[in-house]
């Protein structure tokens, strides 16, 4: 199954599993962002394509990293008139990993916030180990 989706500007082609680079979304790294511009969806032969997008559909994908495009440099030079201009230009993006495509306005399975509930959970077992290590040491 695949989708176009529609973010920044720009039309992209992702399934499941798939890594983009778009321009930024208000998100932080690990969150997920559900996108609700698709354009096109297909399943095999079942093709649905939108007008201008797909009733109900969503494509969830998760923050991977923000980051900053390479510089741009605009230079603009009048001969003969001594009058240049340098700009420059850093486009902010962000890398996503496409986790799952909805259609028929399905809900998110949720599979990565179980996920983050349980390391949550694990983080203060460590810390109690830690400190009855720490406990140890200043009884010796």
């Amino acid at each position: 199954m695949f989708a176009v989706i529609k973010t920044g500007g720009k039309q992209y082609r992702v399934a499941a599993d798939d890594v983009i680079t778009v321009e930024r979304l208000p998100a932080a790294a690990g969150e997920s962002v559900t996108i609700t511009d698709v354009l096109m969806l297909a399943n095999g032969d079942d093709v649905k394509v939108g007008a201008p997008t797909v009733e109900g559909a969503s494509v969830v994908a998760e923050v991977v990293e923000l980051t900053r495009g390479p510089k741009v440099i605009a230079f603009k030079k009048r001969r003969r008139q001594n009058s240049k201009r340098k700009r420059g230009h850093r486009q902010d993006l962000i890398t996503l990993r496409i986790t799952e495509i909805l259609a028929d306005g399905a809900k998110p399975s949720g599979k990565k916030a179980t996920a983050k509930k349980t390391a949550a959970k694990k983080a203060p077992a460590e810390a109690e180990v830690s400190g009855d290590a720490a406990a140890e040491e200043k009884s010796a």
